[in-house]
């Protein structure tokens, strides 16, 4: 059973992840906590009861600044937070699978259990001016963040993960 807060851990470039990841600690409650990849600590994973790590697919990779994060804390954590929920948005502009299968991989090193499906939000950019520009979120991805952020903290609220 876990027994802190959600961590809604980010990254964005463009804002997709960033705009998702807010929808969803909004909704998620005072209790939850959203932090920059870049600011994560391994006293911020251990303090929390389950996760949601947001970020862009970068060039079939999840994004430096969340790959840096799990590289800083992953061994600091490691055996300590086994059973823990998580979740995952991925940000992309066609695929996304090569991130969301390295946050996998890693969550299944720290043995974290899967809660929901695996959702990858895609931008459709595929020329570089697309891809570098600011994106805006749609309204029903935003719904569906505010969802996955409200479902997230009940079930770690209530013990259900």
């Amino acid at each position: 059973m876990s027994t802190g807060p959600l961590l809604i851990i980010w990254h964005s470039r463009t804002g997709t992840s960033e705009q998702l990841a807010q929808a969803a600690h909004q909704a998620a409650g005072a209790d939850s906590r959203l932090l920059r990849a870049e600011e994560v600590e391994p006293e911020d994973i251990l303090a929390a009861g389950g996760y949601l790590f947001c970020c862009p697919e970068n060039l079939a990779s999840m994004s430096g600044e969340m790959k840096e994060m799990f590289d800083r804390c992953y061994y600091p954590v490691l055996g300590r937070i086994e059973g823990r929920p998580y979740a995952t948005v991925i940000a992309a502009g066609s695929d996304g699978e090569g991130a969301q299968r390295q946050i996998d991989r890693i969550a299944t090193g720290w043995r974290l259990k899967r809660v929901t499906d695996q959702w990858i939000v895609n931008t459709e950019a595929q020329e570089a001016e697309a891809i570098l520009a600011p994106k805006t979120v749609e309204p029903e991805a935003l719904d569906r963040a505010r969802d996955l952020g409200t479902a997230l903290a009940e079930g770690i609220a209530q013990g259900i993960f």
